[in-house]
């Protein structure tokens, strides 16, 4: 069971992995391209790089070349603190994207620059989500984030939104600065959703109200590798003894959890709270 859990599990990472490469190719070359925009991350540095070789240097140098470039020092990161399952998937993606982006036809659909801007970077977060869900990464700062995510334990994904100022600044200063302002929409665009789709970080507190605390309690601690605390007590209208289970998860365990708790015991109550901050021990389960 343990392997074929373990093979589905891959299967997930480079199929997701895959798909969000095509769409990530895709949406460069029809929005980002077309809008002459600088997506964050990696992609931006390298389409900057790449339009200052042929703007000043007058020489055309392929995306493929670049990209895979700025990507050594975050695969080695990857290598060393995530986790080389995660790396080699990633990497997988980070050599597609870079093909595709050279090998893909341009294609405009619309000479919108705003409309280019919104749609191109709801189309890159929806990618960059893709790969996120399905546990690998499209590389550059994903490594980075990610990296410095498991040791916080927190959403930095706005802290990558501000990072790539740097490069929208330089973009600006050297193909003006529409394009710049612009890009700032794309990246705004795309860093939200991430942050509403990917949601490995964001935490919920959950108050179980149930008369079998043990079933349930083995569902929190299976499902989510966490514990909880017990509080005993008596319901005030039936009199009934009930117990109090407290456990903090993540929010994409919490659906699953709720669904558990429910088969075990049909007329548990469970109060579910959105969680900004915690402070002490928390486990955060891993399958890098």
């Amino acid at each position: 069971m343990k392997q074929k859990t373990s093979v589905k599990t891959e299967v997930k990472r480079f199929g997701f992995g895959v798909i969000a490469a095509v769409i990530f190719a895709v949406n460069m070359k029809t929005f980002v391209k077309a809008g002459g925009l600088f997506p964050g991350g990696f992609a931006g540095v390298a389409l900057l790089i790449q339009g200052i070789f042929a703007k000043f240097l007058h020489i055309s140098v392929p995306y493929t070349a670049i990209n895979l470039l700025l990507n050594v020092i975050p695969v080695l990161i990857g290598f060393k603190f995530i986790g080389k399952k995660f790396t080699v998937s990633s990497c997988v993606v980070i050599f597609l994207t870079s093909v595709l982006t050279d090998l893909i036809p341009q294609q405009v659909i619309t000479y919108d620059t705003l409309l280019i801007s919104i749609f191109g970077g709801l189309i890159n977060g929806l990618s960059i989500s893709l790969c996120l869900i399905g546990n690998t990464s499209t590389g550059g700062t994903d490594f980075i984030a990610i990296y410095f995510s498991e040791r916080k334990g927190q959403d930095i994904w706005n802290g990558v939104l501000f990072a790539n100022a740097c490069v929208l600044v330089a973009a600006g200063v050297l193909f003006g600065w529409d394009a710049a302002l612009y890009s700032i929409i794309f990246q705004f665009t795309s860093t939200q959703v991430v942050h509403m789709l990917h949601k490995r970080y964001k935490k919920n507190t959950l108050f179980i109200i149930t008369s079998r605390p043990d079933e349930v309690y083995e569902n929190i601690r299976h499902l989510t590798k966490h514990s909880a605390t017990r509080f005993e007590g008596k319901g005030c209208y039936s009199g009934q003894g009930l117990t109090l289970l407290y456990s903090v998860v993540s929010q994409e365990e919490s659906k699953a959890l709720v669904k558990k708790v429910h088969e075990v015991d049909s007329m548990a109550f469970v109060n579910i709270i959105k969680t900004d901050f915690i402070n002490g021990r928390f486990y955060q389960k891993t399958d890098y």
